[in-house]
């Protein structure tokens, strides 16, 4: 019969209890068999020869019995040991193991970049197409044009004077035009969208205006301002200026768009540009050239003509587009109806609403995404556009952009014929024209991990794109590609100081996310719902990113995963998560539950998870249970917290309680919940149940609960969470600093495992280490708090008093970390009520 037995369903040991002394009942029995060995000596005891031998044989036989049942406890507390080892102890090798409170702490920083509140589901369906404000606006709420731009012709004046009223100036502007006049050539590099042509317009307007004396009417000889060609470039136009001849062609400004995003084109040399600036000068002309920022056009942005464009603030623009609206207006105003100034003061109160900003999902917006605002918070003022048609509007504007991004980004790739005789070893261009659209998709994924980890994961993904788009030949891996400002600006992203957590150590890094928390679900939701056969890729993609030792890396990939998956459950879960799930390494396995998990948080994806996990834990593989417990560890995994732990216990307890480890785990990371009573309730019926596998699962949890810190387990926001700012306590004793009903339920189950024998001395070590956490190295509290509540319930006898004492005892006597007196009896103390405090000090003075 086990020691469970013995004690009716609960094991308690306290035959050998420190500083429990021996019983009267003890002291007899060794009295009566020193007499026998007395007698046995003097060899009178009467009885025969075969007595004495029969009596010999039964005394060996006793003693290999004992030493059986000695043996037999020193292995049910050491098979007890090793189910309160570390879950993830086996994913070693050379990356060495999972960090759960790093991969804990980075999926509570992901979660936030994908609110559920921005369902994908609603969202796909709440783009306009079109709509229409009023009798005056008309318009495509998409940022592409609608048909090929102008290419080459002058700029009406109409257009100038326009664009000299509307324009809002961008940062640096007087930089840019000093600079256009001291070189008569400026090269604008700025992402698409940011109105760098609406920049440089303006900037010719003026440099052309003052130049000639214009007073606004258009020259007698000519258009100040032209489009030119892109197609002949730089030399070309310095061709053209010194073959006209014609006096009347001085003063004029020219503006160039030119193209660097085929992988064949090459951009124009330093010699090319200075024979164009010679060229401007003899006709006292001015040029500026457009370029879009990226690896092609670093050479010219980084020489003597190159400048950065940057975007106009987005107040100022969006401000100056909603009086342009209501000004229109103005002149079909009714008697009653408010003025302009009202109804501006209107829209920006609408502006500043936190639903309609949560709505738009951009820092930033860009000119035609400010035009498209303000027309739809003028009709909405004006009564001619509901609050919903606003609001849906406002969601288009992402999705509008990252549609932008991947519109035929793959028919841009016009690679030069093969030679004749060319194998396959020719290198493919490819890997150049897929690294801005890879490092959008990186930074949806990993939006919020340091700049090196998305450049790298971004070239991951760069690879496998090119290989699926042209199989048949090896991609080019651009080594010398990457810029922060290059990558930032085509990606509407932004740098900031951060820090990211290395074996367990905070440290400085340069962080990127996006400017706006609408961009990512909006990539992610561009990017699967249109363009299938990115599909394959990004699957591989992933895998690897679920290989990645780093929880900056594979937790939030995990987090997108998920949300990829409720675009199309089907697809996600047969590609990605039912083989992670069933894979041989902790780590994807946990990336597998993380995703259940993430879908979980959606209401229409909910009961399905519960009925995919709870199939895991009743007839999965050893995998899939092992997958299932750390999904039901987030607390989402299933309807109620009481099918969450019959789940766990039947993980638990199957097979001789071979995923006792990871259940218990799990048990543990629920007590973060608000049902937290109920989960010790259910904790406290195991230890007591009359099956020793729901003991061990009972004890075992204890342990654990004993074992673990508040950042290991934490699922909330820890700026909501009262145990938010106690992430390196030991979760008990934060739990009993900040939620005192909890520390009773606690202290008795504690106390079952430090009085039972398979688990006492674990028990014993935890609660030293719980001891040891009163203060820090340098002398300061940390959590002496929560052992003043816990202490005084854990040791109501006097035999828990003793056991207190010995352990004390022991740590004093610790040859490697002795405690010192001083500490040892404060924390004595601390397990004494106030009352018995006062009257021992009486006693002893």
């Amino acid at each position: 019969m086990s020691d469970d037995e013995q004690a009716g369903g609960v094991a308690v040991d306290t035959s050998e209890q420190p500083g429990g002394g021996r019983s009267s009942d003890d002291k007899k029995a060794g009295d009566d068999r020193k007499q026998d060995r007395d007698d046995r000596a003097r060899g009178d005891d009467g009885r025969s020869d075969d007595d004495k031998s029969k009596s010999a044989e039964d005394e060996e036989s006793e003693k290999e019995k004992e030493k059986e049942r000695e043996k037999e406890r020193e292995r049910a507390a050491g098979r007890f040991k090793e189910r309160t080892r570390d879950p993830l102890a086996d994913d070693s090798g050379e990356d060495g193991p999972t960090d759960l409170a790093a991969a804990a702490r980075t999926r509570l920083a992901t979660r936030q970049l994908f609110d559920v509140r921005r369902d994908l589901i609603s969202f796909a369906h709440s783009r306009l197409q079109s709509a229409h404000i009023g009798d005056n606006f008309n318009l495509l709420l998409g940022s592409r044009p609608l048909g090929p731009g102008m290419r080459s012709g002058p700029v009406p004046e109409e257009e100038l004077r326009r664009l000299r009223r509307d324009h809002v100036v961008p940062q640096g502007y007087i930089r840019l035009r000093g600079a256009l006049r001291a070189r008569r050539l400026l090269v604008l590099g700025a992402a698409p969208g940011t109105g760098r042509t609406s920049t440089a317009l303006s900037l010719l307007d003026e440099v052309t205006r003052r130049a000639t004396g214009d007073t606004g009417a258009e020259p007698a000889a000519g258009p100040r301002v032209l489009r030119v060609d892109p197609e002949g470039g730089p030399r070309q136009l310095a061709q053209t200026l010194d073959d006209e001849g014609e006096e009347a062609r001085r003063g004029t400004g020219y503006l160039l768009e030119l193209s660097l995003t085929r992988p064949d084109a090459l951009p124009p040399d330093e010699m090319d540009l200075d024979e164009l600036a010679a060229a401007l000068a003899r006709r006292e002309a001015f040029a500026v050239i457009v370029v879009t920022v990226g690896s092609a056009a670093n050479a010219l942005l980084a020489g003597r003509y190159g400048m950065l464009c940057p975007p106009a603030p987005t107040q100022e623009l969006l401000a100056t587009r909603l009086r342009e609206r209501l000004e229109e207006r103005a002149d079909e105003a009714r008697e009653g109806d408010p003025p302009p100034a009202e109804l501006l003061a209107r829209a920006e109160d609408l502006w500043e609403r936190e639903e309609v900003k949560d709505a738009v999902g951009l820092k930033d917006l860009r000119p035609a995404e400010a035009e498209l605002l303000a027309s739809l918070l003028a009709g909405h003022v004006l009564g001619t556009t509901s609050y919903d048609e606003l609001l849906s509007g406002c969601r288009s504007i992402a999705a509008e952009q990252a549609q932008e991004w991947f519109a035929g980004v793959d028919r841009a790739l016009t690679a030069p014929p093969r030679a004749e005789g060319e194998g396959k070893g020719r290198r493919s261009d490819t890997a150049t024209l897929f690294q801005p659209v890879a490092f959008r998709i990186a930074l949806a994924v990993l939006g919020g991990a340091s700049y090196s980890a998305v450049a790298t994961a971004a070239h991951l993904l760069t690879w496998e794109l090119s290989v699926q788009c042209d199989p048949d030949n090896t991609p080019a891996r651009p080594l010398f590609c990457d810029d922060p400002v290059v990558d930032t600006a085509l990606s509407r992203a932004e740098l900031t100081d951060g820090k990211v957590e290395v074996a367990g150590h905070d440290v400085p890094a340069r962080l990127i996310w996006y400017r706006g928390s609408a961009l990512p679900s909006a990539v992610l939701t561009e990017l699967w719902d249109r363009h299938f056969p990115v599909r394959a890729p990004v699957v591989r993609w992933l895998r690897l990113l679920a290989d990645d030792p780093r929880s900056q890396v594979w937790m939030r990939a995990a987090v997108a995963a998920g949300e990829l998956c409720v675009r199309d459950f089907d697809h996600g879960y047969t590609e990605l998560v039912r083989p992670l799930a069933e894979a041989s390494t902790p780590r994807r396995r946990i990336f597998a539950a993380t995703t259940m998990d993430q879908a979980a948080g959606h209401d229409s994806h909910r009961r399905t998870v519960h009925k995919i996990v709870g199939d895991w834990s009743s007839n999965g593989t050893k995998s899939l249970r092992w997958t299932a417990a750390m999904a039901l560890g987030y607390g989402n995994a299933a309807a109620t917290t009481d099918d969450t732990l019959d789940a766990l216990a039947r993980i638990g307890i199957r097979d001789e309680g071979e995923q006792l480890a990871v259940s218990s785990f799990n048990v543990v990371r629920l007590l973060t919940l608000p049902d937290a009573p109920q989960v010790l309730e259910r904790v406290a019926e195991w230890t007591h149940h009359k099956k020793e596998p729901y003991q061990d699962l009972g004890l075992v949890t204890t342990v654990r609960l004993a074992l673990t810190r508040v950042d290991e387990v934490l699922t909330d926001d820890p700026e909501s969470s009262p145990l938010g700012d106690r992430g390196d306590w030991p979760l008990p004793l934060a739990l009993a600093a900040t939620r005192p009903e909890l520390v009773v339920p606690m202290a008795d189950l504690l106390w079952t495992t430090l009085n039972t024998a398979r688990s006492k001395d674990v028990a014993m070590d935890a609660l030293e280490a719980l001891l040891r956490s009163a203060v820090r190295k340098d002398g300061t509290e940390w959590t002496r708090p929560g052992l003043a509540a816990l202490l005084p319930a854990l040791a109501t006898e006097a035999t828990d008093r003793r056991r207190l004492d010995w352990l004390l005892r022991r740590m004093m006597n610790d040859p490697e970390k002795p405690l010192p007196e001083p500490k040892a009896r404060d924390l004595w103390w601390l397990a004494v009520s106030p009352a018995e405090r006062t009257g021992q000090e009486e006693r002893h003075g």
